[in-house]
């Protein structure tokens, strides 16, 4: 088959989420808002555990690794929207664009494995405490770690690279503020059944599967916590997973969302409004949550906050 109008593309153009010229400025100032607080708030999160020796604990480490993909993700995207809506240029290169996708999906996919590894962190503290610092050791915390970034590596690359032959036409507008694949899959003149086919086995591989091992690690938890004989174990043992159960429900939540609004609406803006709620808003709250409800991580802001003697920096897990 022929494709008419084909051409060599070296740029694409991200339409952004309005076209409205007055809405511009409100968006500019929302969106460097919001990116001020991701980073300084996850920054924060991470000097609070680096300089608390009390917080070298697996629980903590993979929460510093969380707040740091956090402010990795969060760069990836809004940095180049907050520049095209400032240079009113709303141009960016086909290496650029390739380059924001492919990070979009390695920290996307390692921001999910982290949250994996942290419901099997509060499984084993809970249905095994006797036995947690012996099962989860430094080494073993630094390999899930490095095993998350190299399962994100591969669906990046693994999307990005299958991507890369694709050709497209004289459209090259992507009506989003970023490089999305599913956009991009959509300006090809070429075949994209394999891209089709990739997309929904990875879904169930990096994302269906993770999130059945987090169902399957908060069944027990609970099933463990309620034949608990005393009240205040119980209270305790559900404030220490609160969190984290409340950051699983808003990331996967906002992320399914954003999928039935692909499914049941047309609307390619309405789209990109709606995948705010899933790159932007779990890296803005999860600071503020893991912050506002645990104290130990309170009395190690306000310490670093109150410039009080900081201990040295290690692992100490």
């Amino acid at each position: 088959m022929k494709f008419q109008n084909q051409t060599l593309v070296t740029e694409f153009l991200l339409l952004g989420l309005t076209d409205d010229p007055e809405m511009q400025p409100l968006i500019f100032n929302l969106f460097l808002l919001i990116y001020l607080l991701t980073i300084g708030g996850n920054l924060l999160i991470i000097l609070a555990i680096s300089s608390d020796s009390h917080l070298h604990t697996p629980m903590y480490f993979f929460l510093s690794s969380l707040s740091f993909t956090d402010i990795c993700l969060s760069t990836t995207t809004i940095p180049k929207m907050l520049v095209n809506i400032h240079t009113q240029d709303q141009r960016i290169s086909y290496t650029g664009c390739f380059s924001q996708l492919c990070f979009v999906l390695v920290f996307g996919s390692l921001e999910n494995c982290l949250l994996v590894v942290m419901a099997y962190d509060r499984y084993v503290a809970i249905y095994q405490p006797l036995r947690y610092t012996t099962i989860m050791h430094p080494r073993l915390c630094v390999l899930l770690v490095l095993l998350s970034l190299l399962m994100g590596i591969v669906h990046g690359l693994l999307h990005s690279l299958a991507a890369l032959p694709l050709s497209f036409c004289t459209n090259v507008e992507i009506p989003h503020y970023f490089c999305e694949l599913a956009q991009i899959i959509k300006l090809a003149c070429s075949n994209t059944f394999i891209n089709a086919m990739l997309i929904y086995s990875a879904a169930n591989t990096f994302f269906g599967l993770p999130l059945i091992g987090i169902i399957f690690s908060y069944v027990k938890i609970v099933s463990c916590i309620l034949r608990m004989p005393s009240v205040r174990g119980r209270y305790k043992a559900f404030s220490t997973c609160g969190s984290h159960l409340f950051v699983v429900f808003f990331f996967y939540g906002t992320g399914f969302g954003v999928y039935l609004s692909s499914t049941f609406s047309n609307s390619s803006n309405k789209n990109a409004v709606a995948s705010v709620m899933y790159i932007v808003f779990p890296q803005l709250v999860n600071p503020f949550i893991y912050s506002l409800r645990n104290k130990e991580m309170k009395t190690a802001l306000r310490r670093l906050i109150t410039w009080k003697p900081i201990l040295s920096w290690g692992l100490g897990l």
